[in-house]
């Protein structure tokens, strides 16, 4: 399976599955650019984006079952992974149905089920722009914590949404929706793999409530919280880079 794919750094490898994107290509987004470079001067990172040309319906199983194809392919032995956001979903949903794919797992800002609000905002933002309208003001209550921050946000999202539409919507869309059905709560006593959750105590997708509950269902599960941090603010957090690489470790 031919997936997106950026290398950076030196190191043992650490597979990083990227947060939620417009586009599927290789290139870097400017917020994940610092974020890759603080790990890989721990590690090999390699960077992975979902695969172009997605069909209908795609599930997350099969969308994990592509990503263990591709990692068999490239490492051929099972290496350290790290989901962040979006890919956190994809990295749980990976280490359940392909366990020998994966070493040690870091899933940040993300948790054993997509919540409903975070669905729905993300819905409502893929769907207008497939339709060829502006949308990314719908992912506004994911950013502002009262209704002057979440009008102000609004406001300028939907000022930028020109700027970061993508060249093909239906991607996306089929990502999201994809997404919205992910739930491996029931799955988490079954899953082996040690496994850091990493979280934001203002992450307005998640809450540290949830955190807590994916890590304390899994077998080799630990949990770390993050004051004050909001769902970005949790790659973007001094200690990030440095926790991630002493448990992969």
């Amino acid at each position: 399976m031919d997936l997106p794919w950026l290398a950076l750094g030196a190191g043992e490898p650490l597979v990083v599955l990227r947060w939620f994107a417009p586009e599927h290509s290789a290139k870097l987004s400017t917020g994940e650019r610092p974020v890759l470079k603080a790990l890989a001067r721990h590690f090999r990172v390699h960077a992975v984006n979902r695969p172009p040309g997605l069909p209908s319906g795609i599930t997350m199983a099969e969308l994990a079952a592509q990503h263990a194809e591709a990692l068999a392919g490239r490492f051929g032995r099972p290496v350290n992974v790290l989901g962040m956001s979006s890919g956190g979903s994809l990295a749980l949903q990976l280490a359940a149905d392909h366990p020998d794919a994966v070493r040690r797992m870091v899933v940040a800002g993300a948790a054993c089920v997509l919540p409903e609000h975070t669905g729905r905002a993300q819905l409502r933002y893929t769907e207008a722009v497939a339709a060829g309208r502006r949308g990314a003001h719908h992912l506004a209550p994911l950013a502002g914590r009262n209704p002057l921050t979440r009008a102000f946000f609004a406001a300028m999202m939907w000022l930028a949404d020109p700027a970061i539409r993508p060249a093909d919507p239906m991607d996306m869309l089929r990502f999201a929706q994809a997404e919205d059905s992910f739930d491996v709560r029931g799955r988490l006593a079954g899953l082996r793999t040690p496994t850091l959750v990493v979280g934001g105590e203002r992450d307005l997708a998640y809450s540290p409530e949830l955190f807590r509950e994916t890590a304390d269902g899994l077998p080799n599960g630990k949990v770390l919280i993050y004051p004050g941090a909001s769902h970005l603010g949790t790659f973007r957090h001094k200690r990030f880079a440095s926790d991630v690489a002493a448990f992969l470790a």
